[in-house]
């Protein structure tokens, strides 16, 4: 069934989305139609782990390394703990699947938050980027009107906030705007170098 959607060699396409533990492989296909995105989605819905990215006839499939895991788990954790710490109603979405077939876009972001109340799209999302990809991201969220965006890359936490004109970066979160960027940053580098555990305590203490 899915050698019927693609001209490439898709049982490698599969074989290589599986590998996991190596590190991370990313495959770009093109022209893929919506039905194709959609149809090839539902496939892997067995691998959750899996990122599948649509823009526009582009897809590109994503499995991430461990280190992508661990990094977007840690700064979760650390969102939580300062959601608790400060009485903050912040609700979990996950990598739930976005999509809008009018704009020809989807994507799975690394997480996704709520604040208040639980909505149809987050007011936020992280992406965390261990390697580059062809597809601009921040395109497709526009597309999708996520209103908020948090890059993790090279060390830096970017957050860039949906505007008429597209993306502008932000020195705060219009959604947590008491959130200390620095400390946060602090404290994911801290999981990286030196112990995630240790980091989470401190981060938590630092709030009190």
């Amino acid at each position: 069934m899915i050698t019927k959607l693609f001209d490439s060699p898709v049982s490698q396409l599969v074989e290589q989305s599986t590998q996991v533990e190596i590190a991370e492989e990313r495959i770009t296909l093109s022209p893929v139609t919506w039905a194709q995105y959609e149809t090839l989605r539902s496939l892997f819905d067995n691998l959750p782990s899996l990122r599948i990215t649509y823009l526009s006839g582009i897809l590109e499939m994503l499995m991430p390394s461990p280190q992508h895991e661990r990094l977007k788990s840690v700064i979760a954790r650390l969102i939580e703990t300062y959601s608790l710490e400060t009485n903050t109603r912040l609700y979990c979405c996950g990598s739930t699947t976005y999509r809008k077939q009018a704009k020809e876009s989807g994507l799975e972001p690394d997480e996704s938050y709520c604040v208040g109340e639980i909505k149809d799209l987050p007011d936020f999302a992280i992406e965390v980027t261990i390697t580059s990809g062809s597809i601009d991201k921040l395109k497709v969220y526009q597309e999708l009107g996520i209103p908020e965006v948090w890059f993790w890359e090279k060390d830096r936490l970017m957050l860039y906030q949906l505007r008429n004109d597209g993306y502008t970066p932000i020195d705060r979160s219009q959604f947590l705007p008491s959130l200390d960027l620095n400390l946060l940053v602090r404290a994911i580098k801290m999981s990286i170098q030196s112990d995630q555990f240790d980091a989470l305590l401190q981060f938590r203490n630092a709030l009190r």
